[in-house]
């Protein structure tokens, strides 16, 4: 209980420091909202004065963050500079395609890169020269170009997926967003599966295995017991800080293949300096990050509990 309790109060001090730097940031950027607003029309002194204060832009700085900060443990992200929505309802129509996208290549990382670095570290031979050449391949080719491989291949040549949109319904959009979830995970996979190999061969010849083959335990008891299990705590490591990188990658695979996600609303809310709209995703964003971190936390006190008391005390 404690090392969570550590976790939790370590995850709120990531959130209240990234929240503060976010909404700093955003107002030391070159241009302000009211030129947006105006829209690049001459508009007198009054005028501008008036929207100032109609979003507390004359406040100090400290008293706009405070009550920004309150209003998101409220729910209350404020509203769009460009079209006057609620920037919570913004969020809550872009999410999902952005959520269910990194879920499906988060999916593909574990269950790909595990699985194949598994096979490549128990296995000599032609299989593990494959492995590891694909693994190669896969770290090579940048998200953006994996994407338009497999756009070429898979949508206009062969017609098998949608070049573009997330789709409706629940199965419309697992279809749509197959190949997007596929180009986003390659590179993850790819390093996943080069690290479970190299941690696997590393636990198959310790001496620990050694021992317990010696003493008669049977192979396939020794590889569950002793060697993925042991091997699964760096491999941990790796598939948390690739799974929250999705995050921010996911970003790139909405551009290529047009999805309707955060990727694209945070792009156009940049342009348009909807200061609103960027410190909302932002601070999610973090959030999503700092959570996935603690959750690798909690699994890798899991499969070593060394970890967890060694913290504890």
């Amino acid at each position: 209980m404690t090392f969570v309790i550590r976790r939790l109060l370590a995850l709120a001090g990531v959130l209240i420091v990234s929240s503060f730097l976010v909404f700093g940031a955003m107002y030391a950027a070159p241009g302000s909202p009211e030129n947006f607003l105006v829209q690049g029309r001459t508009v007198s002194p009054d005028v501008l004065a008036a929207i100032r204060e109609q979003y507390s832009l004359d406040d100090p700085f400290l008293v706009r963050f405070w009550n920004w900060i309150t209003n998101v443990l409220h729910g209350d992200f404020g509203q769009s500079l460009s079209n006057r929505q609620d920037v919570g309802e913004l969020l809550a129509n872009r999410l999902p395609p952005t959520l269910m996208l990194v879920t499906m290549a988060a999916v593909i990382i574990v269950v790909l890169g595990i699985g194949l670095g598994i096979i490549a570290g128990t296995r000599d031979g032609a299989i593990d020269k494959i492995i590891v050449l694909g693994s190669n391949l896969g770290f090579a080719i940048p998200t953006f170009f994996a994407a338009l491989i497999l756009m070429s291949i898979f949508s206009v040549a062969l017609g098998w997926f949608p070049v573009f949109g997330s789709g409706e319904g629940f199965l419309d959009r697992l279809w749509h967003l197959a190949l997007p979830a596929l180009a986003l995970a390659l590179p993850s996979a790819a390093v996943v599966a080069r690290i479970t190999r190299t941690s696997i061969r590393e636990e198959r010849d310790s001496e620990h295995s050694a021992m317990a083959r010696a003493r008669g335990v049977p192979g396939g008891l020794v590889l569950r017991r002793h060697v993925i299990r042991n091997s699964m705590l760096p491999v941990s490591t790796i598939v948390g800080v690739h799974v929250a990188g999705l995050i921010a990658g996911s970003f790139v695979v909405e551009y290529a293949f047009t999805l309707d996600g955060l990727g694209t609303l945070l792009v156009g809310a940049v342009q348009r300096k909807d200061f609103a709209v960027v410190q909302a995703i932002a601070i999610i964003l973090v959030a999503a990050f700092g959570v996935i971190n603690l959750l690798v936390d909690l699994l890798y006190a899991s499969i070593d509990p060394r970890v967890r008391l060694g913290l504890a005390s």
